[in-house]
């Protein structure tokens, strides 16, 4: 009995371990997938599809903690950020609250959708977590031009929330195919726990 109980508990941690790498590696695939359109001087990337597919899926705590990882692979160095790049400086990049709002796209979209587990309560967490994306990475961005990278001429709150209007058709086409796909595929991922 204790032969099995151990089993299934490496079983689960060997599966949560697997997950969150998934999840990272997709994030890292998501980033530089599309890294050749570039709309605006903005790259074109499905992170924040796969920041709330990872909430969605593996829950709040997995999924934000494969954002984690993410993350910390990237800021060692590793070319997983978008444009393929990566490393320490990326910290006083004025998109580096997009890489951190990651982190809470998942912890908010995997709550939401833990609480109202229908396909409808998918789809609000997933746009749920798209809204935090853009409030918490559009302010990073903003205070970073203002306070410690040099902003283009003429720089106003109002600019740094307009630049945001072009991925944001994307965002919500794929915010909502997220949360579509998450109220499929999270019976699938629960079943493997």
């Amino acid at each position: 009995m204790t032969t099995t109980t151990t089993r299934t508990a490496n079983h689960s941690k060997t599966l949560h371990l697997i997950h969150i790498a998934m999840f990272a590696a997709l994030m890292a695939i998501g980033a530089n997938i599309s890294s050749f359109l570039i709309i605006g001087g903005v790259p074109i990337t499905l992170q924040t599809f796969f920041a709330i597919l990872a909430g969605l899926l593996l829950g709040s705590r997995m999924g934000a903690f494969s954002m984690v990882v993410y993350a910390f692979i990237g800021l060692a160095g590793v070319p997983v950020f978008a444009g393929f790049s990566g490393g320490m400086d990326t910290l006083i990049s004025p998109t580096f609250g997009f890489i951190l709002s990651f982190v809470l796209i998942a912890l908010v979209s995997g709550w939401i959708a833990n609480k109202f587990p229908t396909r409808i309560g998918f789809v609000m967490a997933a746009l749920a977590g798209l809204v935090v994306n853009y409030v918490f990475g559009t302010n990073w961005m903003y205070a970073a031009y203002k306070l410690w990278f040099a902003a283009p001429e003429g720089f106003t709150y109002q600019m740094a929330w307009a630049w945001m209007a072009v991925p944001l058709p994307k965002d919500l086409i794929l915010s909502v195919l997220a949360g579509l796909f998450g109220f499929r595929l999270r019976p699938i991922i629960q079943k493997f726990r």
